[in-house]
């Protein structure tokens, strides 16, 4: 009985076994397909990993936040740390600028007396170099102060056939027979002044030399430091105008007849002059000479570096003059255009400086027809604002 009943339920449990494990497998496929997406922190902790196996980079959780609108911010200006153009030494900045002890006097050569005037030959110190000039000092009684000044500045003389004791004899006589002392240097390299003459125009020289002869007279025990005066002659009379718009220790300034056009006149002046007596191009002429148109070559023309040009032009600063100025030129003078001296006068009334000018109809160079006149009008003007 037991036996015939296995074997008749062996069947149905057959069955019943194979239905309840398709069941479970139906389950389980179901549950896997349906479980929720993981998240980044639904990984498990990771405790050790096999050595070849890159550890997996975890994503970071990002928080959304405003993007800021960017605020606008001035760039810092930056302060260059280039190094200043130096001036050029020829340039009125670099006069003013420039350091003008002068000396004291040495007596090299006692010479015969004038009228009324004790003359000798003397030597300062410019720059290091012994300068000469020649001493007028008046005879008599010296005023309470000391006596009045005028630096004598000559015109151009080829340095080699310059002395101290020739030409101007005349002019120098007409100021210290007036009772003024006369100094009259001989810039470097002319007669036995130390030094090279590199000429007025292309290098500060001779301007350097007559400052330093302006602080030397200041220490003068016969000379009143507070009454000096200035003459001069052509290329003294450039010397003249340089000086007297660089320091304030000269008190008036006579021009005879000057090199008193502006740089790039004076440019212009040298290129024709030089070229019409050697028959050459001004450029062929005038290169390698170390004169004013070595200016050209390296800092440009006028007209392509006019700050620079203006920079070197004593006409440009003339509302800084020390003093009043006279000027005298003779209308036929073939050296120097007497139209400079023309201009120069309607510029100083433009800029209110006290001036005078004469012209002498047919003169010359020199003033030679009317040299007596011109002395006298200078003396006159110079007794004006130099004497009490």
């Amino acid at each position: 009985m037991k036996d015939r009943s296995f074997f008749t339920q062996w069947p149905r449990m057959v069955l019943w076994s194979l239905f309840l494990g398709w069941l479970i497998l139906t389950l389980g496929s179901c549950q896997t397909t349906t479980s929720p997406t993981a998240t980044p922190t639904d990984f498990p902790t990771i405790t050790s990993l096999p050595t070849d196996t890159p550890a997996p980079t975890p994503t970071p959780t990002v928080t959304a936040t405003p993007t800021p609108t960017p605020t606008s911010t001035p760039a810092p200006t930056l302060t260059p740390s280039l190094t200043p153009t130096p001036l050029h030494p020829l340039s009125i900045a670099s006069l003013r600028q420039g350091n003008y002890p002068g000396s004291a006097l040495t007596v090299e050569e006692t010479l015969a007396p004038g009228v009324n005037y004790d003359r000798s030959v003397v030597s300062y110190r410019s720059e290091g170099l012994k300068i000469y000039a020649l001493l007028t000092v008046p005879r008599g009684e010296k005023p309470a102060t000391g006596w009045p000044v005028i630096i004598f500045n000559h015109g151009y003389i080829p340095p080699d056939q310059y002395r101290t004791t020739e030409r101007y004899v005349a002019y120098v006589d007409g100021f210290a027979r007036n009772r003024y002392i006369v100094l009259r240097p001989d810039y470097r390299g002319h007669g036995n002044s130390e030094g090279v003459a590199r000429g007025a125009y292309g290098a500060p020289d001779y301007t350097i030399d007559v400052l330093n002869a302006v602080a030397t007279m200041q220490q003068y025990p016969d000379a009143d430091p507070e009454r000096i005066g200035m003459w001069g002659h052509s290329m003294g009379g450039s010397i003249t105008l340089q000086v007297m718009v660089s320091t304030p220790d000269v008190k008036a300034g006579v021009i005879w007849a000057g090199m008193v056009g502006s740089y790039p006149e004076i440019l212009t002046w040298f290129q024709g002059r030089l070229a019409a007596q050697s028959g050459a191009t001004a450029s062929t002429t005038l290169v390698g000479r170390g004169d004013i148109w070595d200016l050209a070559v390296r800092y440009g023309t006028p007209e392509e570096a006019p700050e620079f040009w203006d920079s070197l032009s004593a006409t440009e600063y003339l509302a800084d003059l020390s003093g009043p100025v006279q000027v005298h030129h003779g209308t036929t003078d073939e050296t120097v255009p007497f139209e400079w001296s023309e201009a120069l006068y309607a510029s100083l009334q433009e800029a209110g400086i006290t001036a005078e000018f004469y012209q002498y109809a047919g003169d010359n160079h020199n003033l030679s027809l009317n040299f007596g006149t011109a002395m006298a009008r200078s003396v006159k003007f110079f007794d004006t604002y130099l004497k009490p």
